[in-house]
């Protein structure tokens, strides 16, 4: 699929409500930024591919419930923050 458009994402969907769609795609948005990995690959933003799942079906107002279910990819564990002095490079000496 070259060009996503929102005809394409309201045709799958079954629903000529545009606000409907922008609720499916937010919620879905909300889903990837809580760890669940893209269902279609693409090297877009999250948006565009979010649209892009819609449209080829494998997201619908059906199914959106389905992965808020689904553990999530796990997370890195952020690293701990640097002192002041590990920053500059000084060593304590007493």
């Amino acid at each position: 699929m070259a060009r996503i458009t929102v005809q394409d994402c309201l045709a799958k969907v079954g629903n000529e409500n545009r606000f409907a769609l922008i609720h499916l795609a937010v919620r879905r948005v909300h889903q990837h930024r809580d760890g669940q990995p893209f269902l279609v690959p693409c090297k877009n933003k999250e948006i565009v591919s979010t649209l892009r799942e819609i449209a080829s079906g494998d997201i619908s107002f059906e199914t959106i419930t389905d992965y808020d279910r689904l553990p999530a990819a796990p997370q890195p564990a952020p690293e701990a923050p640097a002192t002041a002095s590990e920053a500059t490079g000084e060593k304590n000496s007493l």
